[in-house]
C-alpha cells in the first residue's frame, strides 16, 4: 500500500477541516462533559437506593462510634488473616505429603517417611490452628 506523502502544512489544514466538521472544538467538549456528568449523576439516582445495607462487624460497635467500628473491622480482618495462615499451612503439608509420596513410589523415600510426615504435618496443623485460635480471642 503507497501511503500519501503530505506537507505539514497540509495535514495542519486538513486536521483543523475534520476538527471543525465533527464539532471537536473545547467548548463543545466542556458542554458535552458537563451533560454527560449530569446523567451519569441523575441516572444513578435510583441505582444508589437498591444498596445493600453495611455489614457490622463482629464486635458490633455503638451506632456512630467509628472508631469501634474501624476496630471491629481491623478484628475481623486479622481473622480473616489467620484463617489465610492457617489455609497455606494446611496447602504446604499437603504438597509435601504429595511430594514424599511421590518420592516413596520411586523408591527414593522410604514409606515411613510418609507416614512420619503425615504425623508431624497434622500435629503442626493442629497445634497452628489452636495458636490461631487463641490469638483470635486476643484480639
Amino acid at each position: 500500500m503507497i501511503k500519501p506523502v503530505f506537507t505539514v502544512k497540509q495535514e495542519r489544514v486538513a486536521m483543523s477541516i475534520l476538527k471543525k466538521a465533527s464539532g471537536f472544538n473545547k467548548s463543545a467538549v466542556k458542554v458535552r462533559k458537563s451533560i454527560l456528568a449530569m446523567m451519569a449523576s441523575l441516572c444513578s439516582l435510583p441505582l444508589q437506593a437498591a444498596l445493600p445495607t453495611q455489614v457490622q462487624p463482629s464486635t458490633n460497635p455503638a451506632a456512630g462510634n467509628f472508631i469501634a467500628l474501624v476496630q471491629g473491622y481491623i478484628k475481623d480482618g486479622g481473622l480473616v488473616l489467620g484463617l489465610a495462615i492457617a489455609l497455606l499451612g494446611f496447602l504446604w503439608i499437603a504438597y509435601l505429603g504429595f511430594a514424599k509420596f511421590n518420592e516413596a513410589r520411586q523408591g527414593k523415600a522410604e514409606w515411613a517417611e510418609v507416614g512420619v510426615l503425615g504425623v508431624v504435618g497434622a500435629v503442626v496443623l493442629i497445634f497452628a490452628s489452636f495458636l490461631l485460635n487463641e490469638a483470635a480471642g486476643v484480639i
